[in-house]
C-alpha cells in the first residue's frame, strides 16, 4: 500500500500546486504520468466516485419503491461537469439545456457551493450541507461553482409506494431544499447506502430501499425540528461528528479539529461526551473500527490494507486494538461475518 499512499499524497498536491504555480503543477503531473506507467493495474484503488444504475424487475415494483441509482462524486474546482460520458444518455445534461428524469432524486451536497434551477424554482445558490429534490417531469438544471466544485450524493428512486410519499406534503417540489447540516446521521446513511450497494447481497434491493426510506424520514426530521440551530454548542458538537464520520482514513488531532470550530477544548471534550457517551478519541476510534468490520465484510481487501484504509499505520497496532474491541482478530472476524 506504499505506493498508494504516495499516489494520494501525490495527487493532492498536484491538485492544491497546480492551482498555485502552473509550472510546478505541470511538473508533478508528469510524475504522476510516469507512476501510472509503473502501476497500471492498480488504478481501480485510487478511483473514489462511485455510481450505479440498477434495474427494476417485477419484485422491485411489486415491493412500490424501489432504487434506480446511487453514486458519489468529487468534483474538483474548474473540473468539467457534468461527466456526461460516465452515465446513461438519458440521464446527460448541459447547463444549457438542463433536462428532465422522470424519476425522483435526492442530492446531498457535502462540501463547496453551486447553483440550482428548474421549472418551479428561481436559480438558488447550493452551498455545503444542503439536499435538494428532483421531481418526475420537472426541467432542472445545477452545477458546482467553479471555484469551488463540491462533493455530492445521490439516491434516485420510484414506485407506487414513493409517488403517494413525494405527493402527501411532506416535500416540495416548488421547494425542493432541505438545509441538513453537517448532519453524521444523513452521511453515515448515504455510506451504508453506497456500501450495500457495492457488496449486492441476495435482497438488497429491498434493503436499500429501506436506507433510503430512513434518509427521507431523517430530512423530515429535519425540516420539521431544526433543532441545533437554536442550540450553538449542539450545531457545534454536530458539525464535530461529521467531520469526524468523514475522516475515517486517519487519525485526527482533536485540538486542531476544535480550533476549527471554533470551540474551547475542554468545553468541547465535555459537551461531546454529554452528546454522545463517549470521549471524542473514543467516539472516533469506534467510527474507524466500525468502517473497519465492514471492509473485512464485505470486501476483498487484505487486512493490511483494511488497517491502511481505516487509518491505523501498524498492521500489528490494528490487529491488537481490534481484538480488544470485538473479542475476536481480524481474520476470524471476516471468516464469521463474510458476506
Amino acid at each position: 500500500m506504499t505506493w498508494l499512499n504516495n499516489w494520494t499524497a501525490l495527487t493532492k498536491l498536484t491538485l492544491w500546486q497546480a492551482n498555485k504555480n502552473i509550472e510546478n503543477g505541470i511538473y508533478l503531473y508528469f510524475l504522476i504520468f510516469l507512476i501510472l506507467l509503473s502501476h497500471p493495474v492498480k488504478l481501480c484503488f485510487l478511483l473514489t466516485n462511485y455510481f450505479k444504475y440498477l434495474n427494476a424487475g417485477p419484485l422491485e415494483e411489486k415491493w412500490g419503491f424501489y432504487i434506480t441509482t446511487v453514486g458519489y462524486s468529487h468534483i474538483y474546482p474548474n473540473e468539467h461537469y457534468p461527466n456526461n460520458h460516465a452515465h446513461p444518455q438519458n440521464h446527460s445534461f448541459s447547463w444549457n439545456k438542463g433536462r428532465i428524469l422522470n424519476g425522483y432524486y435526492l442530492i446531498f451536497i457535502s462540501t463547496g457551493q453551486g447553483i440550482f434551477e428548474s421549472a418551479l424554482t428561481e436559480p438558488v445558490t447550493v452551498t455545503a450541507g444542503t439536499c435538494f429534490f428532483l421531481y418526475p417531469g420537472v426541467w432542472h438544471r445545477y452545477k458546482p461553482h467553479a471555484k469551488s466544485g463540491w462533493e455530492e450524493y445521490w439516491v434516485g428512486f420510484k414506485g407506487s409506494f414513493a409517488d403517494e410519499l413525494m405527493n402527501k406534503g411532506f416535500f416540495d417540489a416548488a421547494n425542493p431544499f432541505l438545509q441538513a447540516g453537517q448532519s453524521p446521521e444523513l452521511l453515515s446513511l448515504l455510506h451504508k447506502l453506497l456500501s450495500t450497494v457495492r457488496t449486492s447481497s441476495a435482497g438488497y434491493n429491498q434493503v436499500i430501499a429501506g436506507i433510503t426510506m430512513e434518509i427521507l424520514g431523517t430530512l423530515h426530521a429535519v425540516s420539521l425540528l431544526q433543532e441545533d440551530e437554536h442550540d450553538p454548542t449542539a450545531k457545534l458538537i454536530s458539525k464535530a461528528r461529521f467531520m469526524l464520520e468523514e475522516s475515517l482514513d486517519k487519525p485526527v488531532d482533536m485540538e486542531k479539529l476544535v480550533r476549527e470550530l471554533p470551540m474551547g477544548y475542554s468545553k468541547f471534550r465535555k459537551a461531546f461526551k454529554q452528546s454522545t457517551g463517549e470521549s471524542p478519541n473514543q467516539y472516533h476510534l469506534n467510527l474507524r473500527l466500525n468502517r473497519a468490520k465492514g471492509l473485512l465484510a464485505a470486501t476483498a481487501l487484505s487486512i493490511n490494507e483494511v488497517a491502511t484504509q481505516t487509518g491505523f499505520e501498524s498492521l500489528f497496532y490494528f490487529s491488537k486494538l481490534f481484538k480488544k474491541k470485538t473479542g475476536v482478530c481480524p481474520r476470524t472476524y471476516r471468516m464469521r461475518h463474510a458476506q
